[in-house]
């Protein structure tokens, strides 16, 4: 027992050690990455600019999906994948357990702490999404519906957001009803920060089950 106790004193010790300098000497010296006075990561990448690369050591992602699903990563939990929220979501993506359990996830701390599983989660939703949206995206894209064009990637992440119900009002109305999250966030906000990215490779499923 006491040997054990031991390992995980040493352990928890290699992991500050080893995180104190990973923080100082790999980020803080890179102007899209930093941590404010109130010790919360900020990033401004990733970026659909191409100038907004320019002599910087990451890569221009563009309009290509991994950077539409790290830009709502960022968006929604800075990234990380052990992220609990006030009201219960999680993870790197902001799952609720309501929402989990529609693509077969009813272990939720699992869930919590499997990056891959996450991952996999996503994707499932999106596919969700798109099946419920298949007919909006098809009648809406390339439109103009409240100040904002419409595109599929915006629609997906939009109904990330708020759900499915919510777009469709949003879009049904002409833009004039504000469909807002419980923190008050618009899926109008979402339609044009996360509009015009790659989604075509996303499958619509009906009922997409995670393995």
């Amino acid at each position: 027992m006491l040997k054990k106790g031991f390992f995980y004193f040493g352990l928890v010790g290699i992991v500050a050690f080893m995180s104190s300098g990973f923080k100082n000497g790999k980020f803080e010296k890179y102007d899209w990455f930093h941590i404010d006075s109130n010790k919360i990561t900020n990033y401004s990448l990733p970026s659909l600019e191409n100038k907004d690369y320019i002599n910087r050591k990451v890569p221009f992602t563009g309009n290509f999906f991994i950077g539409y699903k790290e830009a709502i990563a960022f968006r929604e939990s800075q990234g990380k994948y052990r992220k609990i929220n006030s009201i219960g979501y999680m993870g790197k993506y902001q799952f609720g357990a309501e929402t989990l359990r529609t693509i077969g996830i009813y272990d939720s701390l699992t869930f919590l702490n499997d990056p891959r599983l996450q991952e996999k989660a996503f994707v499932a939703l999106l596919s969700k999404n798109k099946w419920e949206l298949r007919k909006e995206i098809e009648k809406y894209e390339g439109q103009i519906v409240g100040g904002v064009r419409v595109t599929e990637s915006g629609l997906l992440a939009a109904a990330h957001l708020g759900g499915v119900g919510s777009v469709k009002r949003f879009l049904r109305s002409n833009g004039s009803r504000k469909c807002r999250d419980v923190n008050g966030t618009s899926v109008k906000s979402y339609m044009r920060e996360f509009g015009g990215y790659e989604t075509s490779g996303i499958k619509p499923k009906r009922k997409p089950k995670v393995k």
